[in-house]
Parts: C-alpha cells; sequence; structure tokens
C-alpha cells in the first residue's frame, strides 16, 4: 500500500515535513469558507525542493497546491493532496534603483515589504486589507488590488519581472534576456501554444474587445487573458498569465515590482449620504476631485463597527439607510493635499450630503477611520448566530450602475433572509464587498446558498456586465461561473492554457477550471460551537505574525481551527483521530503557547487565544495539581530561597567546571525528564535587596521576584534594585523599600499556567503586603517589570472584597512610567548614547507604553530604535527555560534586524532581556540601567 509519508522521506528530510494530524488539520483551512484535510504539508526552503515537489507529484499522481499566508478567500489555498507551505521561509525582501522597483519572495508579507520602501518614500502598489498578515505569493497569485491601488496600480499592471517554475521543472526568469530564447527551445510545446492562443484571439475582435472592457474595472474572475493582447512574446504573456492564475499554472519564486510614491500627507474625512443609492450616486463626482480613496459603507455596515472605540460617537444616531463614504486625499506635501482639498469643496459641499464628519489631518484620528472601515468584516463575522459560516462576497460593476446594483443587492438579501447583511468597498472603482452569514450543516442550507449565487450571477454578470470577483480571486467559489462570466470562446483559451502547462492537472486542481458546476456548494467550512473565543473567530489570520510559536508549533488561527477540528471529529465519529489529536494539542496547542495575548493586538475583533490557553490549562489541571501549586503558594518565602541556592549553586559549578557546564547537565537531565528546565548563559546571580526606611516616602519599590532571584547584571556591578536606588538620589525621589520582600509575588506564575487558587492567594497576599507599605494607598507602588505591573493592575476580579477595595486606592507605577515621568524630568542627561535599540515587552503594547519608552530612548541617545520585528519573546515567564526552541523561533527575526548594530540594548522584564540576550549575544538590560549610564554619576 502507497503510503505518501515514507514516500516523502525518501525525497525530504524530516525537517522539511508535516505529517501529524495536528499539522494537517492546522492547514485543512484559510480564510475562506472551504475546507480540505492536506495529505501531508511539505516545507520547502529552495528551488530545489520545488521541482522534487512537482517530480514526486507526477510520479505518484497527488496534487499540490501553493500557500503563503492563507489570507485568500474563495477557496483557493486549500488541498487534499500536498499542501506547500511557503510562508515558513522565502521571505526575501529587495529593494532595488533607489526603492523605484522591489525584488520580492512569496513569503514575505505586504507590510514588511513596505516598511522597507518606507525609507525610499515608495510602495508596492496592491494595498490589500489583509496587506499586514497576506504574503506576496497570495498577493501576485490573486492579483491582489485594495483600497486605494484601482486597476491602474494592481499587482498585473506593477510587475516588472517574474521568476518562475513549470511543472516540469524547468525554470525562467523574465529579467533575463537569454531566458526568451530557452524558453522557445525548451518549452516548445507551450510556447508554441501560447502563441497559437494568441493568434486565435486576436483574430477575434469581439472577444478582443470583450477582454479590453472586461478589464476596464477590477476583475479576477479566471485567468488574466489580457496578458494575451497585452505582450508579445509567448514568456512575457505566461509571466503575467501567472498574475492572478492562483498557483495553477507554475511556482512563482520570485518576482520585480515597480513601486509608487507612497504619500505621506493626507486628510481623511466621512460623508453622510440619506441612502446607498444617493452615495452610490455620488461616487463619479468625489472621484472626479483626485480622491485617492472613496469607501462605501452602508448602515447595517456602520452599525456593525458603532460601539468600537475607534468609531466616531455621531454614528450611534444615524438614521436607518445613512451611507457612509470614507474620502481620502493624498500628496507629496501638505500644501499639495490642502489645494486637492479646497478644490474638492467646491464639488463636496454641492452633493446631497446628510451631514459630514470633517477631514482630518491627524495621524491618529485617521487611523482609528480605516480601522472602522477594515474591521467591518470580522466584526460581522464575529458576531454572527453559532454555527454560521462567513461569506464575503466581492463584486464590481460599471460606475454608472453601481447605485442601482446596491440597491439589487439589498433586495437580493431580504429575499433569501439575509438579515445581518453589509454592503461595504471600493467604491470608486465600482468594487464593493458583502457579507453574508449561512449556515451549511444541512442540505437545504445549502440550496439556499446556491440559489443565492445563481442569483446574483444573473445580476452583476447579465444585468450590469460586471465581475463576480474582483479582487479576492476565482477560487472555488467562482470556478462554475467563469464561462458564464467570460463566454465560451475566452472560456476554451483558459482550458487550453491549463491543460497546455498542467495536464495532469495536478497543480491547485478545481480552482479557477473545474467542470463540476457543483463544485462551490462542496467542502465547505462547518463551523462547529466550540467555545467564546472559538466562536467569534473568522479564521481571517490576521493574527499570525504577532504570534511567537507560528514558526515552532500553531498559531493562534491554527489553535483555533484544531479546536473546531476536534469537535468535528468527535461529531463523526472518529474517535481514533480524535484522541491523536487531542494528545497531540497538548504540546503544540497548549504548551507551547506563551499565552501573551499579542494575537488580540492584530486581531479584528481582539480575541486573546491566550486567554483560551490559559482557560483550558485550567479546567485541564486535577485536584492534585492544584493542591500542589496552591503549597507552594503559600509557601513562595522558602520556595524562592531554594531557587536562589539552585542558582547560586549552578554559578559556582560554571566558575568551576567551565561556562557552559550546567547548560550541559541540564540538558543531559531532560532528556530523561521532559520537564526539566534548562540553563541558559544568560542566567545571573540572585541578589540581596537593600531596604530603607523612609517615614514620607514619594514612592514605595517592590522588587519583583524575578529580580531578587536574578538581579545582578552580566556586564553592570550593580543590580537593578541598586540602580533604581541611585537614580532616585540622583533625582531627589524618597524611595521606600521594605526589608520583607521574600515570598511576595504579583502571582503570574500561576495565572498564567492557570492556577487559579494559586493566583488568588498570592495576589491577595501581595495586595495585603503593598496595602500596608503604601501606607493604605496613599504612596505608589513602583514595579520593575512590566508583566508584574500589568499582572496585578488587571488583578481585581481575583481578589476578595476587602482586598478590592484596597485595589481601588492603590496606584501602580511600571518602569518605563516611573523612569519616564518621574526620572526623567529630574536628571540631567550629559553622556547621551550614539544608537541604542530596544526590546518592547508583550506588556508594554497592552498598556500604551511604547511612546514613553521611545521617549526615554530619545533623551538618552542620538538615535533610539523599536525593532519593526520585535515580538514577543516567547518567554512567558518561565516557559522558555522548558521549551527553549519556542524562544530561538520567536526571537529569530528581531534578532536578524538588530544585529549587534547597537552600544545599548534595553528592556523591560528580565526574563525577555534573558531570552534577547540569549537571540543576540548581547546584553540586555533594564531600561533603569540607560539612565544611569547617561546622566550625572
Amino acid at each position: 500500500m502507497f503510503d505518501i509519508a515514507t514516500e516523502l522521506k525518501k525525497v525530504f528530510t524530516e525537517d522539511k515535513l508535516r505529517l501529524t494530524l495536528t499539522d494537517r488539520y492546522a492547514m485543512a483551512g484559510d480564510a475562506g469558507f472551504y475546507y480540505l484535510l492536506p495529505r501531508a504539508v511539505v516545507v520547502p526552503v529552495n528551488e530545489d525542493d520545488i521541482k522534487k515537489l512537482f517530480s514526486f507529484s507526477r510520479q505518484h499522481a497527488i496534487p499540490l497546491t501553493f500557500r503563503t499566508g492563507g489570507t485568500s478567500l474563495s477557496g483557493q489555498s486549500i488541498t487534499d493532496g500536498i499542501l506547500v507551505d511557503l510562508g515558513k521561509h522565502w521571505r526575501g525582501i529587495f529593494p532595488q534603483e533607489n526603492g523605484k522597483t522591489i525584488r520580492v519572495q512569496p513569503g514575505a508579507i505586504g507590510a514588511h515589504v513596505n516598511h522597507q520602501l518606507r525609507s525610499y518614500a515608495m510602495k508596492i502598489g496592491p494595498d490589500p486589507a489583509s496587506i499586514s498578515a497576506a504574503m506576496m505569493g497570495g498577493i501576485l497569485s490573486n492579483n491582489s488590488s485594495g483600497m486605494c491601488c484601482g486597476v491602474a496600480h494592481n499587482s498585473y499592471h506593477t510587475l516588472r519581472s517574474v521568476r518562475f517554475m513549470l511543472p516540469d521543472g524547468n525554470v525562467y526568469d523574465t529579467a533575463v534576456p537569454e531566458d526568451y530564447d530557452r524558453f522557445a527551445k525548451d518549452n516548445a510545446l507551450l510556447y508554441d501554444g501560447i502563441a497559437k492562443l494568441q493568434q486565435r484571439i486576436s483574430a477575434n475582435r469581439t472577444l478582443v474587445e470583450k477582454i479590453r472592457n472586461k478589464y476596464r474595472i477590477k476583475n479576477t474572475v479566471g485567468y488574466s487573458i489580457n496578458a494575451f493582447i497585452d505582450y508579445e512574446h509567448p514568456l512575457d504573456v505566461f509571466a503575467h498569465l501567472l498574475i492572478g492564475g492562483e498557483g495553477t499554472l507554475a511556482f512563482i519564486s520570485e518576482a520585480v515590482l515597480n513601486t509608487i510614491p507612497d504619500k505621506p500627507y493626507k486628510t481623511t474625512g466621512l460623508l453622510f449620504f440619506e441612502n446607498p443609492v444617493v452615495a452610490a450616486d455620488a461616487i463619479p463626482y468625489l472621484k472626479s476631485t483626485d480622491a485617492d480613496a472613496l469607501e462605501l459603507m452602508d448602515r447595517p455596515a456602520l452599525h456593525s463597527v458603532e460601539d468600537a472605540d475607534y468609531t466616531p460617537a455621531m454614528i450611534k444616531g444615524l438614521p436607518p439607510g445613512t451611507t457612509a463614504i470614507l474620502c481620502e486625499y493624498q500628496g507629496t506635501s501638505a500644501e499639495e493635499v490642502q489645494a486637492k482639498i479646497d478644490n474638492a469643496f467646491a464639488v463636496i459641499n454641492a452633493l446631497p450630503l446628510l451631514s459630514r464628519l470633517e477631514f482630518s489631518t491627524n495621524a491618529y484620528e485617521q487611523a482609528k477611520l480605516w480601522k472602522m472601515r477594515k474591521g467591518m468584516y470580522p466584526s460581522v463575522a464575529a458576531v454572527r448566530a453559532k454555527g454560521t459560516t462567513a461569506m464575503l462576497e466581492d463584486v464590481a460593476v460599471p460606475l454608472e450602475n453601481l447605485g442601482k446594483a446596491v440597491t439589487d443587492l439589498q433586495l437580493l438579501f431580504t429575499k433569501y433572509g439575509y438579515t445581518n447583511a453589509i454592503i461595504f468597498g471600493h467604491a470608486k472603482e465600482g468594487n464593493l464587498h458583502f457579507l453574508v452569514t449561512q449556515p451549511v450543516n444541512k442540505q437545504e442550507e445549502i440550496d439556499v446558498f446556491a440559489a443565492f449565487n445563481d442569483e446574483l450571477a444573473e445580476i452583476i454578470i447579465h444585468k450590469y456586465d460586471g465581475s463576480l470577483k474582483a479582487e479576492h480571486g476565482t477560487g472555488r467559489q467562482i470556478a462554475p461561473y467563469v464561462k458564464d462570466e467570460w463566454g465560451e470562446d475566452a472560456y476554451n483559451v483558459m482550458r487550453e492554457l491549463k491543460k497546455l502547462v498542467d495536464p495532469g492537472n495536478l497543480l491547485n486542481p478545481g480552482v479557477i477550471i473545474n467542470e463540476d458546476a457543483k463544485c462551490h456548494l462542496k467542502n465547505m467550512k462547518t463551523m462547529p460551537v466550540v467555545e467564546e473565543e472559538v466562536d467569534r473567530c473568522v479564521e481571517c489570520g490576521y493574527c499570525e505574525n504577532r504570534c511567537p510559536s507560528r514558526n515552532y508549533t500553531l498559531t493562534p488561527r491554527q489553535r483555533i481551527q484544531i479546536r473546531r477540528s476536534l469537535h468535528r471529529l468527535e461529531a463523526e465519529g472518529n474517535k481514533v483521530d480524535h484522541d491523536i489529536l487531542k494528545k497531540e494539542y497538548k504540546f503544540s496547542g497548549m504548551d507551547t503557547c506563551a499565552v501573551d495575548g499579542m494575537c488580540a493586538t492584530d486581531c479584528p475583533v481582539s480575541i486573546n487565544t491566550g486567554d483560551l490557553i490559559k482557560r483550558l490549562r485550567r479546567e485541564n489541571h486535577s485536584g492534585f495539581a492544584n493542591k500542589t501549586a496552591l503549597q507552594v503558594a503559600r509557601n513562595f518565602s522558602l520556595v524562592e530561597r531554594m531557587v536562589k541556592l539552585a542558582l547560586r549553586t549552578g554559578n559556582m559549578v560554571n566558575q568551576v567546571a567551565g561556562k557552559h557546564a550546567m547548560k550541559k547537565i541540564t540538558r543531559g537531565i531532560k532528556t530523561v525528564v521532559r520537564d526539566f528546565p534548562l540553563w541558559t548563559d544568560s542566567i545571573t546571580k540572585p541578589v540581596r535587596i537593600k531596604t530603607t526606611a523612609v517615614a514620607v516616602p514619594d514612592v514605595v519599590y517592590f522588587p519583583s521576584c524575578i529580580t531578587r532571584m536574578m538581579g545582578a547584571d552580566k556586564e553592570d556591578d550593580m543590580p537593578v534594585s541598586d540602580v533604581v536606588k541611585m537614580l532616585c538620589e540622583r533625582a531627589g525621589v524618597s524611595l521606600f523599600i521594605a526589608d520583607h520582600t521574600t515570598g511576595v509575588c504579583c502571582g503570574q506564575l500561576f495565572s498564567s499556567k492557570g492556577f487559579i487558587p494559586a493566583y488568588k492567594h498570592t495576589v491577595n497576599e501581595t495586595i495585603n503586603k503593598l496595602w500596608s507599605w503604601s501606607q493604605e494607598g496613599k504612596v505608589p507602588v513602583l514595579m520593575d517589570v512590566t508583566s508584574c505591573t500589568h499582572s496585578l493592575q488587571t488583578s481585581a476580579q481575583y481578589l476578595t472584597e476587602e482586598n478590592r477595595k484596597r485595589f481601588e486606592k492603590l496606584v501602580f507605577i511600571d518602569s518605563i512610567d516611573f523612569a519616564a515621568d518621574y526620572l526623567l524630568p529630574r536628571l540631567h542627561i550629559n553622556q547621551q548614547k550614539n544608537r541604542i535599540v530596544f526590546h518592547p515587552v508583550c506588556t508594554t503594547y497592552k498598556m500604551n507604553l511604547v511612546q514613553k519608552l521611545q521617549k526615554i530612548g530619545d533623551a538618552c541617545a542620538v538615535k533610539a530604535d523599536i525593532p519593526f520585528l520585535s515580538g514577543c519573546c516567547g518567554m512567558a515567564g518561565d516557559r522558555g527555560f522548558y521549551y527553549p526552541g519556542l524562544t530561538a523561533s520567536a526571537t529569530k527575526d528581531e534578532a536578524s534586524e538588530v544585529n549587534g548594530r547597537y552600544e545599548g540594548f534595553y528592556s523591560s522584564g528580565k526574563t525577555c532581556e534573558m531570552a534577547l540576550s540569549e537571540a543576540t549575544k548581547q546584553n540586555y538590560q533594564s531600561v533603569f540601567y540607560l539612565l544611569k549610564d547617561t546622566t550625572d554619576k
């Protein structure tokens, strides 16, 4: 019997294979509403691996599907064959010609590409809403466009050159002149076939006109057959057919794109109209004012986000039917933008406006408006009825028909009972998105969706000569309608093209060309009711780039997908796979989740998968485990003394037997005892906290337990607690440090592991102590680790009634707040450093302290950087000691960006400093050391 795992291991090393049930179920779905379980997942690292995959596919007749970010919405990046995951590697980004062009690999995230171009004041043309998560492979293969790029600056029109591999293993690069002749010689059948199709199209004037007309508006239905009339040489034709080809023709290993100016000056406002038709009718007039963006949002769409903190308060009071247009003007100077808006007002003031939100040049206010617009899809999807699937449709019509099309869509919603449907989109280009939520668990429910789609196609294709997919790609969803939209002649060209390149139909089969008229109604993604966090998730994947374990085990989206898969397997009665998947989930889903909550930062509906995992840990703890943890909490003073003794002993062993001795010893123990913590080179010695007795202090200093146990520094003679005292003396701040801090802890150690009884005991004991030390809340409490500050600041629900009252009077000051607000104004910076770098710990973002961190850096250094690729280090308190692969993976990108180019390295959490020190081989220190070294001695 053929065993795919065995055969793949003959070709690839194990590090390139993902063969467990967890690996396969984690990749069974993407952001769309289809679901297929791959037989295997392969992670190639170079073109040689791709060539082997093509050969393996042909030899065993197993389909291949390439995936990068998995943000596709039409079912084009899933398979029941081999899924080729390009998101782990292939991340190259190389600006060229002073940013006029940029060379990218398929695994590069779109937002990262634009970051590399920022210093040149340029950006790529495509600007999809998912650009923070979408990767270039998908952006190119779907011919993505987006908010402002229109038709002119999409992937197709900004392509300079492309390097690709055909299914036969031949590689061509349109930037290499010799490849044109080589293509004609080595792939003569394909070359001649393309030339014949060109001739056939050119001879059919009706078809030529149809092609030109179809691409006057946004259109990603079928192949980009405009390439046949836009280019002459078959290699150029084929290169542009790959754009929007959804990975069905070849593998794109690299592309060079022409960039466009990134206009830094903007003014943004909201215009409100009585109803969608009036708003849509205003679009041509607004477009004539040279507006860069015109985003339409109907009243249900506005309602979906009206309670969000980023939405203007006036939205709530708008009457039914009100439709908004988010209008933005951009320029290379403030004067240019002002001139644009001045001219535009002559048109805007003549429109039948219901009201307006005045235009603003404030970047923060602009960001809130765009967040409102971008958050509509997931906001509605998140509150959909449990068990239903969110389906985001994407159509375009000629601009003169936009208002009538909106009316027809709303009538269609009413007919099919989609009472919560919303309409929004890039109205400047006649491009509308609309969201409906639909259960697909029963045949009669699928029948409703089928009838809706057929009627939608009739309206868009035949009534308005529009596109059923404007920018989201054909996929499985629209494949049955390609022939209807394009007609017999054009469809035959597409079908013959696919057969020329991929006669075995092994490259992403079923996508774009599919002879099954019902394929869009099969393999639909059911959404079982699981738990609150899981049920709200739409699997968009926006969270993944924030996750520290994304390249180690699972991402937040995948953790949620596995939870759903477990319920599906249970419903199917597949106990064998269910039990295997559940067992594997303990390590990949729960043990290696850092529960940092950074996933909620980019999640449009703020799902904190860390909270889900903490709850699952809590529910999985036995009574004995909770009692043991509670005993540890009650005897934490003894535990702390034992840990200090172990650390002193370990440091002595390193001094006697060599600096890496403890690392080798603990590594050996861990091979026998899996849950044994590993020693790292960044572990420092315990310190003795020197107490200070002050009758009327300005601040009470509570050194964290990690400071007490590892507060020494690798390169500085002073522990951080002594540095705090020194800085207070320099600044004239009166500081009180109690003489009995041993055993006092914020409780984060227990809360992150889900030991709630132990956490409750610990945090209540700590509040008791702080109440006394702070003179019953009269004196603020200084914390020296940001995550500990956050832990105490969010502990109210776990406190006794008496301690909750005390908590309300206590004031907790984080090290960053203290440095920026208490010390900096009182200190004289006279030894400014040249260039320093910060690692913002996760809670720095949650507590909105990044700006204050930058303020400290700007005062203490000529240049202070926060790496673009900085993220959670994966340490999660102590988790990195048990799973060092997690921290190594989490810090890899940030360490590469830092790359030793600084003279100072700073953060605000000891274990995070240790993780970054391990990754960069530099000494990360508390921000207090920065102030110490740059102020008067």
